[in-house]
């Protein structure tokens, strides 16, 4: 099947998916569930999310087995109407030839120092987002979803 993108993710979406860190990542194999927190950096043309881990974790392990994974960007924040974050759905991929340098580029540019750590890169092709603004009033949401064309 060929993918599109809907609309251009919304700017509001990007930016802050581009200004945080940390997202958290969840897999599932036989129906059990499992998440981990990793640090991340943001291919935007790409709407790819790329990071570094290990092979042997379970995260990973999982997602080798069943790469439909979702996950959460959120800021630390406790005030009720600066809450920010999303939700997201996407597919995870082991990144090769140009996709592996442009990931290396994007996440050791951002964590120069991750270059001297063990483990691999890994990247999540995010096919829908919710984004949460309570700055742009209580309980807004943004949504932005790529669409699956058939191949006909």
């Amino acid at each position: 099947m060929k993918a599109t993108e809907s609309a251009q993710m919304d700017k509001k979406i990007s930016a802050f998916i581009k200004a945080q860190t940390a997202l958290t990542i969840a897999t599932s194999v036989d129906s059990i569930p499992y998440c981990a927190t990793c640090f991340y950096a943001y291919l935007e043309e790409e709407n790819l999310l790329v990071f570094k881990s290990d092979a042997e974790t379970r995260h990973i392990s999982d997602a080798l087995i069943n790469n439909n994974v979702a996950g959460s960007i959120l800021v630390d924040k406790t005030e009720i109407g600066k809450i920010k974050g999303i939700q997201f759905n996407g597919t995870f991929l082991s990144p090769k030839d140009a996709l592996l340098k442009d990931a290396q580029k994007a996440y050791y540019f951002k964590y120069p120092y991750a270059a001297a750590m063990k483990g691999d890169l890994w990247v999540i092709e995010l096919t829908s987002v919710k984004f949460t603004d309570n700055t742009l009033g209580f309980g807004k949401k943004l949504i932005w979803e790529k669409i699956i064309e058939p191949p006909y």
